[in-house]
């Protein structure tokens, strides 16, 4: 027997009532569990995983989770500290985007996740559809080594390559682009999907100075920080974006665009037999040769181009031996503390015509640099702390680009062009109660002056200890007073310092981590941070070996176990670099 359908507008019981409710609630949960099972037929879920060392490869993983959504898929976006191998196995659609650090090296965390995928146990991948964007640079031998690594690596697991890997130079935007807008498609094509609303930022929420329209700012305070009998020349920098709208945090950098050394635009023009008032298009303008080496190339660094062609016209048996050879370190070796106009003085028979010099050079790129406050004390300044490059090679001065850009050429009327680059895992602790060690010789420093200062800044109980070491005290102990008084305050619970040079056998950070190991231990135990930043080559490498002997030694672990500790601090964010 159906039930009556009750007018709306009659006298209900309270029985009657209940039933009207009862429907209405059970229709309700019967059309969600609809929508949400047609929902999961038809959305396709695509995972995004991201290697990154500064941000840039993240940010293109979120531009493409974006576009994927404009065309009805779901997009998953992690990074590869965030999952297990196993994972891999279930994903049907993946896109990996990936940067290249160091000599073809995985960023740190990829690493985990890679050893796991190049394992011989790690599992085939027959079902998986995928495709790699990698970012790098071309003046690295190894360009986009990761990327490739993982293209050619889920290809033997039996994965399907759906669209060819992108490999972006340092100037990735657009290709990054391109790459997006061509595989989401790829994607999207054959699945059953539905339409979904473009949740991009409106323009408003974006910064409006960023690496493609930095920050025209002016440099405030130009001051030398070590003494000056130092055989090191280090500088802190105070540059104004008051008006700019930005902000950034402890533990961002801050990209600077330089202009090259006058002087040395003006030797090279000498070398290439120019007098600098050719005009060339350069970036869809006109401009003269001299203003075009002076703003927009790369003037130091020679391109494996520029190489190949000097080799080539000069018919220099050595040069052209090496080339032939394909010898990378050989190579190295060879062009160890040489720049582009070593190459011209050694070569003065090479002749290029104003088109032909320009077409064989790189960008002139920004420099990152770590920041050394916080942007919650200082909201409209940036501090920089940066040893200037002076060496002297091949009977000639050498300079850095930026770092005397900033020290020699920058005055009152001088433009710094800047824009922040964020460090979304290089953060103080949220939990202001636990310790925090930090790692950072010579300008490594940066970021933990920023760091203490937001700790000071947020009233954080959390211990803090510092090891920093140069090679002197009495001439290399930058912002000596300013750490003494942190300590005197209790801010600074423990400065552990190595100046390698003050007696015979030279002592490092890694040396006094080893030494104090039990307190470090105790430290990791209780829930502390382990954070480095400086020389990516050496240092690095020593104190990540340093804190595995500490861990095993202190922790009566073996050396797997060790190495499974330090791993687990890696992905819970408690061990993070800013090295270089």
């Amino acid at each position: 027997m159906k039930t009556p359908l009750l007018p709306l507008d009659a006298p209900y019981s309270e029985s009657q009532r209940a039933w009207l409710n009862g429907f209405f609630a059970g229709m309700h949960t019967q059309m969600v569990q609809s929508l949400n099972s047609v929902s999961q037929v038809n959305v396709r879920i695509i995972n995004i995983l991201y290697g990154s060392q500064t941000g840039n490869a993240e940010s293109v993983a979120n531009d493409a989770a974006t576009v994927a959504k404009a065309h009805g898929l779901k997009p998953v976006v992690k990074s590869m500290d965030e999952i297990e191998a196993d994972a891999l196995t279930t994903m049907e659609y993946l896109l990996i985007v990936t940067s290249t650090y160091g000599e073809g090296e995985m960023p740190d965390n990829a690493q985990m996740l890679w050893d796991a995928v190049a394992a011989d146990t790690m599992p085939k991948l027959p079902d998986m559809k995928f495709s790699v964007l990698a970012l790098g640079d071309t003046s690295y031998d190894l360009f986009c080594q990761a990327g490739k690594d993982w293209d050619e690596r889920l290809e033997k697991l039996g994965a399907t390559r759906i669209y060819e890997r992108a490999d972006c130079d340092v100037d990735f935007e657009e290709p990054a682009k391109t790459w997006i807008t061509e595989v989401i498609p790829h994607l999207a094509d054959g699945g059953s999907t539905v339409a979904v609303v473009d949740t991009e930022p409106s323009k408003a929420d974006k910064p409006q100075y960023t690496r493609k329209n930095p920050f025209p700012a002016k440099l405030l305070v130009n001051r030398i920080v070590t003494d000056p009998s130092s055989s090191k020349e280090t500088r802190h920098y105070e540059i104004s974006i008051a008006g700019s709208g930005l902000s950034y945090e402890a533990g961002d950098a801050l990209g600077v665009f330089p202009t090259n050394c006058p002087e040395l635009v003006a030797n090279i023009l000498k070398a290439i037999a120019c007098k600098g008032d050719e005009i060339e298009p350069v970036n869809g303008e006109l401009i003269s040769l001299h203003d075009a080496l002076r703003t927009y190339f790369e003037i130091k660094l020679p391109s494996k181009e520029l190489v190949q062609e000097i080799a080539n016209r000069s018919g220099d048996q050595e040069l052209n031996g090496i080339l032939e050879t394909g010898n990378k370190d050989e190579l190295a070796n060879y062009l160890w503390g040489r720049d582009i106009l070593d190459l011209l003085l050694q070569f003065p028979n090479c002749e290029f015509s104003a088109a032909e010099f320009i077409a064989l050079l790189k960008p002139l790129q920004h420099r990152a640099y770590s920041i050394s406050s916080s942007g919650k004390v200082y909201p409209d300044t940036v501090h920089l702390t940066v040893a200037s490059v002076r060496y002297e090679s091949h009977s000639r001065q050498h300079k850095g680009v930026c770092s005397t850009f900033l020290a020699d050429l920058v005055d009152d009327a001088t433009e710094v062009r800047c824009f922040f680059t964020p460090n979304k895992v290089f953060r103080v602790p949220e939990d202001n109660s636990l310790p925090m060690i930090m790692v950072g010789p010579g300008t490594g420093i940066a970021p933990f002056r920023a760091f203490l200062q937001e700790r000071q800044y947020r009233k954080a109980t959390g211990k803090n200890w510092l090891f920093f070491g140069d090679r002197n005290a009495a001439t290399d102990f930058m912002y000596r007073e300013e750490l003494e008084a942190m300590q005197q305050s209790g801010l600074l619970t423990r400065l552990d310092l190595a100046f390698s040079r003050d007696q015979e056998a030279k002592i490092y950070v890694q040396d006094r981590m080893l030494e104090n190991g039990a307190e470090l231990f105790t430290w990791l135990e209780q829930g502390g941070y382990f954070f480095v930043c400086g020389d990516a080559y050496r240092m690095a490498k020593d104190v990540d070996k340093a804190l595995h002997e500490v861990i095993a030694e202190h922790g009566k672990l073996s050396e797997q176990q060790a190495v499974d500790y330090v791993n687990q601090l890696k992905k819970d964010k408690r061990y993070v670099r800013d090295v270089y």
